[in-house]
């Protein structure tokens, strides 16, 4: 379950409502202007949105699963009697919202909050009970995917099942290193915060989680922005490069790392990662660590972001680990700094067969531009083609035989600058194609002058590789201009736009990205030519993981040239690539790696027995153990006496990168050399035909 995320380029926050907890002291009503708000947004959705969904009685029932599935993902706090009540207007939302009539939806909040708060008020009593005790020693599980389970049929069921839930709780932080009695407290400190912000809610919030449930129906980037999420929206965007850089997310109880920002302070650390969920936040290196399951996304993003300099710390569950596996990150806040983001350059040599090739590489973290530089004319205004432009000068002087192009993580930026770093590769030619609601297409995006580099290209992409990373390589795939390696891209193809309402705005998707062969980067995102394993969960990120993202679609090509024909290359090159992977030491950790994520992913219970998870987590730390010891083996390097070693030198390198300059690791980086092996088949196998196409290229 996720909520709408607001991607901004450095430290923000999902304004769609996830669960949260209200007050019940009294029930909660709309507005005449929420009801008069909501008839404006219903006519803005039939008319501007990309996707023409018809309010009926269809649309109606999918409404009420969305906005069940918003406040009660878990199905733990509604019994099957409140559902079976809510049955009776399945099909009567599209009326309701016709007329401006919240009344039922305000309803179902009214009931939700009283669940909540009734249960709050259980589990604490639970808790601060001196008697209370707790036997992990019982063979008992959770089950830890509800999704699709069945909702308690009265209290006695949801009594136990939450009975499950806090002993699990309990486990996982003694697990961790804290007693009983001080897990106990931690979860008396998270449920009485949830229990204060009971008091904190009020019908605005409630309209927009209503609102919310609605929007994404349409697609998961389309939201309702309430006049106090606005104006946290606009703050966010004025410090959008001060923080800590990480775009973040609600799901569930939690808030989970989605992207971050290059070069930013939580890039560097080199210890956090996408789907990793925040547990706490500590100010300072000494500052006491605020539980923060349950907030509100937007309180939890003031806790975290803070004047540049100073400190913060975040208490992390990693993903793709043992709930047990939680470490805390020390980073400084400070603003990302557009130098660092730049585009940066390396060499690097491969010896295929007789022949050794030196390679460039440029790494290109994100599509920056200037734009109070470039409004005002400066001559030296600072952009992505710019600083590519000077970088392809210096290599081309360094005599490279070839150039690969690096997009991984690049989450995309300005798409004038994705445009023009094009046109430094393709003579005249369109570079993509957009399609409004209205079923309009603009094809005004073009590379306008000839290539500046002309010889062999390769693009380097990952899951986190999105939007104008997408249009880039997209189109020099169309082109046959390169060779794209790498896993799929994120297949964010959409664009949207801030409207006005009587009260607060709406961001909504009016217009999609296609490729000049006519295919979307929406959904699908980019293929490569050649795949590489990637640890990145596709089915956790990336737009195919939402369940309302707009399809892959295709419309007409447009006319373009096409330099190589790189199916017909891939014939040769794949089986070379194939044949070095099977035997490479870090490919087959690498695959040892994703299937240890993909057995953690299998499983649906959790133990509740103290001992089973010990086991669980010595075997999954003896497999990690054996996995990099074979590794390092196979390179002729000594094993790791222990985990804790393995565990220790892993610390230590985090540590040592945090303190150096960002650089393009030519030497431990496997994706890097085995892409650099496959630009040199490439070159080796064109030797004598590219010649002679390079050669009319260039006249």
């Amino acid at each position: 379950m996720r909520s709408t995320i607001l991607l901004v380029t450095a430290l923000l926050f999902a304004m769609h409502v996830g669960a949260k907890v209200v007050d019940t002291a009294a029930p909660l009503t709309y507005t005449e202007t929420q009801s008069k708000t909501a008839i404006e947004i219903i006519d803005k959705l039939s008319t501007r949105h990309y996707r023409k969904l018809a309010l009926d009685d269809n649309l109606s029932s999918a409404y009420l699963d969305k906005l069940l599935e918003t406040l009660d993902p878990g199905r733990a706090y509604f019994y099957a009697s409140d559902i079976a009540g809510f049955e009776k207007s399945r099909a009567k939302f599209d009326d309701f919202f016709k007329k401006g009539d919240l009344a039922i939806g305000f309803q179902i909040y009214n009931q939700y909050t009283a669940r909540i708060n009734s249960r709050l008020l259980s589990i604490i009593a639970e808790l601060e009970d001196p008697e209370t005790q707790y036997n992990f020693t019982v063979d008992e599980s959770l089950d830890a995917d509800r999704e699709n389970a069945s909702w308690p049929k009265d209290k006695a069921e949801a009594d136990e099942l939450w009975r499950k839930r806090v002993k699990a709780a309990v486990l996982s932080l003694k697990l961790s290193g804290k007693s009983v009695e001080e897990a106990k407290t931690t979860l008396t400190r998270r449920y009485k915060n949830q229990q204060s912000r009971l008091q904190q809610q009020d019908r605005e919030d409630v309209f927009e989680t209503l609102i919310n449930a609605l929007t994404l129906l349409y697609d998961p980037h389309t939201s309702y922005l309430s006049p106090r999420t606005l104006e946290n929206f606009n703050i966010n965007m004025s410090l959008s490069l001060e923080g800590i850089g990480a775009v973040l997310q609600t799901e569930d109880e939690f808030t989970k790392i989605v992207r971050l920002v290059a070069a930013g302070p939580a890039d560097k650390t080199g210890q956090l990662k996408p789907s990793d969920k925040i547990l706490a936040v500590g100010q300072g290196k000494e500052g006491e660590l605020i539980d923060i399951v349950g907030w509100r996304l937007d309180e939890v993003v003031q806790l975290i972001r803070g004047e540049p300099n100073t400190i913060v710390r975040l208490q992390i569950q990693p993903a793709n680990e043992d709930a047990t596996a939680i470490k805390t990150v020390t980073i400084s806040r400070e603003r990302v700094k557009l130098e660092e983001q730049a585009a940066k350059k390396a060499v690097f040599e491969v010896k295929e067969g007789n022949s050794t090739y030196r390679l460039g590489v440029i790494d290109v973290p994100a599509f920056y531009l200037d734009f109070e530089a470039y409004r005002q004319r400066d001559p030296n205004f600072k952009s992505t083609t710019r600083d590519v432009m000077q970088l392809l000068q210096e290599l081309e002087q360094e005599n490279v035989d070839g150039i690969i192009l690096d997009l991984r993580n690049n989450g995309g930026g300005s798409l004038q600058e994705a445009t023009t770093l094009t046109d430094l590769f393709i003579d005249q030619g369109p570079v993509v194609q957009i399609r409004q609601s209205n079923e309009t297409i603009s094809r005004h995006h073009r590379s306008r002058a000839r290539a500046v580099y002309r010889g062999p290209l390769l693009v380097l992409i990952n899951r986190l590789s999105a939007s104008a990373s997408e249009i880039f390589a997209g189109a020099i795939q169309d082109y046959g201009r390169g060779i794209i390696v790498g896993s799929q891209s994120f297949g964010k193809g959409t664009v949207q736009s801030l409207t006005g309402l009587q009260e607060g705005q709406l961001k909504i998707t009016e217009s999609k990205f296609y490729r000049v062969s006519g295919d979307s980067t929406q959904h699908r995102g980019v293929i490569p030519d050649i795949l590489l394993p990637n640890l990145i969960d596709s089915s956790e990120v990336g737009e195919s993981s939402y369940e309302t993202a707009l399809p892959w679609d295709k419309i007409h090509a447009v006319a373009h040239d096409k330099y190589y024909d790189i199916t017909e290359l891939m014939k040769e090159i794949n089986p070379q690539h194939e044949a070095r992977v099977a035997v490479s030491p870090d490919f087959n950790f690498l695959k040892d790696q994703l299937q240890m994520v993909a057995e953690l992913k299998e499983k649906k219970a959790l133990s509740l027995n103290e001992k089973t998870r010990l086991t669980e987590k010595t075997l999954l730390d003896q497999r990690n153990l054996a996995s990099e010891n074979a590794r390092r083996k196979a390179k002729g390097e000594a094993p790791y006496p222990s985990y804790e070693a393995l565990k220790a030198a892993n610390e230590e390198e985090n540590a040592n990168a945090l303190s150096s300059p960002v650089q393009i690791d030519t030497e431990k980086d496997a994706m890097l050399r085995e892409a650099g092996f496959v630009l040199a088949d490439f070159i080796t196998s064109q030797r004598v035909e590219a010649s002679s196409k390079l050669a009319n290229f260039q006249e």
